[in-house]
């Protein structure tokens, strides 16, 4: 009796298990499907290339802007030769010559420069007549303008003294938004690095009314025979981050001077 009753159900558990082989390749099949719909979708690295490229697969790409600050200073730079007082015990009156210059400069995750005459850099173009006003005059374009002049100014007793720059910029954040020509998985629009990103960074000069870069200027004066008088006289003429405004300590003295003061180009 017991041997007859366990029959039935063994079978019905061989037929359960044979239903279940039989329907697990049309499940793998089903996971396999989106699986492969994303493998030939662009990439934001492949978006950015593309764009960069200015290439024939793309209908447009353009920059979206998502949020943007102005009055953005930009790097600190040294912008004269260093003048050099040490030993002396009086202060010295000694002719500096200034030179900079800015232009619109795009930051990607990879970096790179848009021509022109490119999609994107007509993009940026345009995004940039946004940001245009009556107030506030930017470079739209990747034309350089420059700030150069002559002035006498006062180094300190035993002091070595220079001018240094930080241009003020509009800075704008946002995504690119590729369109290709074809579609790529049933899709033709792509975004790097993704849409609604604030981390492409356009930063757009800040020009006054007479024509010259917008900005602080200031001469700082640094104490001889100091760690940062010695840093700077070592890197002769070479490039080298240096501190902000008021920020480079005790030995260090910053006079801001008024762009008023400089005559125009």
């Amino acid at each position: 009796m017991t041997r007859t009753a366990d029959r039935p159900r063994s079978h019905r558990n061989r037929k359960k298990k044979r239903i279940a082989l039989a329907l697990s390749p049309l499940l793998a099949a089903a996971v396999a499907v989106p699986l492969m719909n994303t493998a030939g979708a662009a990439t934001p690295s492949e978006v950015t290339a593309d764009c960069s490229a200015d290439s024939d697969k793309l209908e447009n790409c353009q920059f979206v802007d998502v949020q943007s600050k102005r009055d953005s200073l930009g790097p600190n730079q040294r912008v004269s030769a260093v003048t050099d007082n040490c030993g002396s015990t009086s202060t010295a009156s000694k002719t500096f010559n200034v030179s900079t210059s800015v232009t619109r400069i795009i930051q990607l995750e990879d970096g790179f420069t848009a021509a022109a005459d490119t999609k994107l850099g007509n993009s940026f173009f345009e995004i940039g007549l946004k940001f245009n006003t009556t107030e506030i005059n930017i470079t739209r374009d990747d034309k350089t303008t420059t700030l150069a002049f002559s002035r006498s100014d006062t180094v300190q007793a035993d002091s070595i003294g220079f001018f240094m720059w930080s241009a003020k910029r509009t800075d704008v954040s946002g995504f690119l938004r590729a369109t290709y020509k074809e579609p790529q998985d049933g899709q033709k629009v792509f975004f790097a690095p993704s849409e609604g990103a604030a981390t492409v960074h356009v930063f757009y000069p800040q020009i006054l009314k007479n024509g010259t870069p917008d900005g602080r200027l200031w001469l700082r004066n640094v104490k001889c025979g100091t760690p940062e008088a010695q840093g700077i006289q070592n890197s002769s003429k070479s490039l080298r981050a240096e501190p902000g405004f008021d920020e480079a300590g005790g030995n260090v003295t910053d006079v801001e001077i008024p762009l008023s003061e400089i005559p125009a180009p």
